[in-house]
């Protein structure tokens, strides 16, 4: 559908990217006492950004390919262009962002106004930071995340990559718990470690491409089929994934997450694991396979193994753990190390699932925090040990969360069971032990969810929570797009499929692969038959 006159092109994506932006230097003009015109006006400039993604989305043609191209020179010396575009792959992590960022700021509408919500602890030891701050810092954060999705030069990509750490950090260090520091400087350190070894890999790049062509290129497309050494090739690749890694992210580089999660507000953590770490999962597919095929299909089997870790050391973890939100974010690592499974598993049905897979993990896990974070503001503890019967004093905000757990668990009918089994049935046609060691996770996943909300909605009503109010309208409008989207997703999610799918088939074509042939081929009857 064409919504404007052939004769005229818009920049969308510019517009989209630059909206948000715009929104938090509105933010920044505002009286700093008028809190509730700061809110109106950051929800305001989300909801325009969102409806402004959709209508992207509609414009999009399924059939596949970069779209909404834009191409701009910056640093010709370089080769440097401020160059975006959206194929299926980007544009539904486009349109997560865009989702998210409004439903995060609804259900954040008092966290910035109290001191410390992260842990649902209202100690003195948080200072009050500025209503104004928090929402501008979200806008950002949702400008540069859209930045990075539709990127197609590396040297823009690369800045934005690292640029999403400034409006993250503040966030947790300015809103979080009593050891919201810790947290934010152990985030900063892994994230900026990564952001240098992919820096020197970035450099390397471009060492290759000048070496090459009169004319260098940061361009995705002139990139990809580059005639790269192998040896360079490899270490390349190396600088790429590490970064990548950390920011999915995967064992062993994976313990900053839970220290992150615990201490930031919920509304920070949903931002975080929903939107800024798929940026790591969407490197890999983005920049690892299509610039460094033969590298890629060289490490895959030391990924796969780092991926099958990931995948039950998480689950397993999650069942230990005391604190709601560090059990969310174990589970998180579980479930990325499924969604670097199904990528390197170098498969059309994986890599889709995969894909898939990290849009309804960010719904899933938005829910889970969102809501877990209103009981845990209300309990003032986010002890599991603290709850206990909430069920019978919330009913409404006990059955949200049911839901929201149960999708976690990638309940049959949910969003994330037709991704995780997308990326699991795909894993098993090229790696099979891999493949029936990683769906252990599924029962463990049944284990740590269950036992989550046993725990804390069932049984005798703790005292504590007696007179525990339910949740008030505005929570729950801000979580009812996510319930629809996962039940939408996990009924029929054909749509979404439709679009990844020629831009997943174009990358592994790329790489090099295609799907195993049957081990037990079906052969036509014969005729006496």
């Amino acid at each position: 559908m064409n919504w404007i006159p052939p004769d005229i092109t818009l920049p969308w994506l510019s517009v989209a990217c630059g909206l948000p932006a715009l929104g938090a230097v509105v933010l920044a003009l505002l009286p700093r006492e008028r809190d509730l015109l700061v809110k109106q006006t950051a929800v305001a400039f989300a909801g325009l950004t969102l409806v402004l993604s959709l209508i992207i989305a509609v414009q999009y043609d399924p059939s596949g390919g970069m779209q909404f191209v834009e191409e701009y020179a910056w640093i010709p010396t370089f080769g440097i262009h401020f160059a975006l575009g959206l194929d299926g792959i980007g544009l539904v992590l486009f349109l997560l962002t865009a989702v998210i960022t409004p439903i995060v700021m609804l259900a954040s509408w008092y966290e910035p106004d109290n001191v410390s919500a992260a842990r649902g602890v209202l100690s003195s030891e948080a200072p009050r930071r500025g209503v104004k701050t928090f929402f501008a810092l979200v806008l950002l954060l949702e400008a540069l995340a859209l930045g990075v999705f539709a990127a197609t030069d590396v040297f823009l990509f690369y800045l934005l990559f690292e640029a999403t750490l400034i409006p993250m950090y503040f966030l947790i260090g300015g809103y979080g718990g009593p050891r919201r520091s810790y947290a934010a400087v152990k985030f900063l350190i892994y994230s900026l470690v990564g952001g240098l070894i992919m820096l020197a890999a970035v450099i390397g790049l471009y060492a290759v491409s000048a070496a090459q062509n009169d004319d260098p290129s940061m361009l995705l497309s002139s990139l990809t089929g580059l005639d790269i050494d192998p040896t360079v090739q490899k270490w390349l690749f190396v600088g790429f994934f590490v970064a990548f890694a950390i920011k999915a992210p995967m064992w062993p580089v994976h313990t900053w997450l839970p220290d992150a999660a615990r201490e930031a507000t919920p509304g920070t953590a949903v931002l975080l694991v929903a939107i800024l770490d798929k940026i790591g999962t969407f490197g890999m597919i983005r920049f690892c396979l299509q610039i460094f095929p033969d590298a890629s299909r060289w490490a895959t089997p030391l990924i796969i193994v780092l991926a099958v870790i990931s995948v039950l050391y998480g689950a397993i973890c999650a069942i230990g753990q005391r604190d709601i939100k560090r059990l969310i974010a174990y589970t998180s690592i579980s479930h990325f190390g499924v969604i670097v499974l199904g990528i390197f598993a170098l498969t059309n049905l994986s890599a889709a699932g995969a894909t898939l897979y990290m849009v309804n993990h960010g719904l899933a896990t938005a829910a889970l925090f969102l809501v877990a974070g209103y009981f845990i503001l209300r309990r003032n503890s986010a002890q599991i040990g603290d709850f206990g019967g909430v069920d019978k004093v919330a009913p409404v905000g006990s059955g949200i969360f049911l839901f929201a757990v149960l999708s976690g668990l990638a309940l049959p009918g949910l969003a994330p069971f037709v991704s995780e089994f997308m990326a699991l049935a795909g894993t098993f046609q090229r790696y099979r032990v891999a493949a029936v060691i990683a769906t252990v996770s599924i029962i463990l996943a049944a284990l740590y969810m269950l036992i989550l909300y046993q725990r804390t909605m069932t049984g005798p009503t703790a005292t504590s929570v007696a007179n525990m109010p339910d949740l008030r309208p505005r929570e729950i409008v801000a979580v009812v797009p996510l319930i629809v989207l996962i039940l939408g997703l996990g009924l029929f999610p054909k749509p979404a499929l439709d679009v990844i799918s020629p831009a997943v088939d174009s990358t592994l074509q790329q790489v090099g692969v295609s799907d195993p042939e049957p081990s037990h081929p079906v052969t036509a009857p014969s005729e006496s038959e």
